[in-house]
């Protein structure tokens, strides 16, 4: 069975101590309001990390917590302790709560921040520093699938190093299956100039857990041409609503229903929390897009 959840970017939090941010209630209700029945944590210090606050509030709202999401610097050395800080906190907080999904992306870079969407021109890292940077995200895909019993997926993402496709499929054959699926998010690979639909072909076996965000054409064909800021592309719209933009997301279900795919698949609408009007029109819209297509 497929169950569709969604997660606080798509109430604008990227960063818990944003004070644009809505209110961690708030969204719990609106998710619920929207017709979903799971969402993921947020970023590390967004959600309470009490357990008892918020299991009594996912209960209030009939919401279960599917998983959460390490958005470190992956490609920092000097960051590692704030890595493994974000990592061990959130590994705490899904285990607490029965949630199942830890979910890795490298942060955005200004070093690639330029190049989103434009593979040939990204810069690379040399080879030591690609694999320090390959065993700093195996470490943490050990540490959330042996210490703390949770399916760990990587994820690529616009303006990281692990990105493009070539990079992805680099990390998948370098680090072992046993610690390490795929969080496949359907709008960072187009983002990056690729068709999500082929890719999942070829992978379906290690995908875990799903991401599904669309994009608008118009405002990557934009963004790309104009080296456009992440954050900045995101307030433009990039991220549209599901079903408007280039991803064919019964193209999508069909490949999930064909190899028995089970689980979680997540709404992610990465919006500016100022520049957004009705994010809970968009939660809701989105879900009955997916109604509307079988899911």
């Amino acid at each position: 069975m497929i169950r569709i959840g969604n997660a606080p970017c798509s109430w604008g939090v990227e960063f818990a101590a944003d004070p644009r941010n809505p209110d961690w209630k708030t969204v719990l209700r609106q998710n619920a309001e929207a017709g979903y029945k799971g969402i993921e944590l947020g970023p590390v210090g967004y959600m309470p990390e009490d357990p008892a606050e918020l299991g009594d509030a996912l209960a209030e709202h009939s919401l279960e917590l599917i998983g959460g999401v390490v958005f470190q610097p992956f490609h920092e050395p000097a960051k590692w302790d704030q890595v493994m800080d974000a990592a061990h906190r959130t590994c705490k907080s899904l285990v607490a709560h029965g949630a199942q999904h830890l979910v890795l992306i490298d942060s955005i870079s200004p070093r690639r921040a330029p190049t989103a969407g434009r593979a040939a021109e990204a810069e690379q890292m040399d080879a030591a520093e690609w694999t320090a940077f390959r065993d700093r995200i195996a470490t943490i895909a050990r540490l959330g699938a042996e210490e703390y019993g949770l399916t760990v997926g990587i994820h690529a993402h616009a303006a990281g190093f692990m990105d493009f496709e070539p990079e992805l499929e680099r990390l998948l054959d370098e680090v072992d299956e046993s610690i390490l699926k795929i969080c496949f998010d359907t709008g960072h690979h187009s983002y990056a100039g690729y068709d999500p639909v082929a890719f999942m072909k070829r992978h379906i076996d290690r995908i875990s857990y799903m991401h599904f965000k669309d994009i608008d054409p118009a405002v990557k064909a934009d963004v790309v041409a104009n080296r456009t800021d992440f954050y900045k592309a995101c307030g433009q719209g990039i991220f549209c609503n599901l079903g408007q933009g280039d991803v064919d997301f019964a193209a999508v279900r069909q490949v999930l229903l064909d190899n028995n795919f089970t689980g979680w698949c997540t709404v992610e609408q990465d919006c500016d929390p100022t520049l957004d009007p009705d994010p809970l029109g968009d939660a809701t819209a989105n879900r009955e897009f997916l109604q509307s297509i079988g899911f």
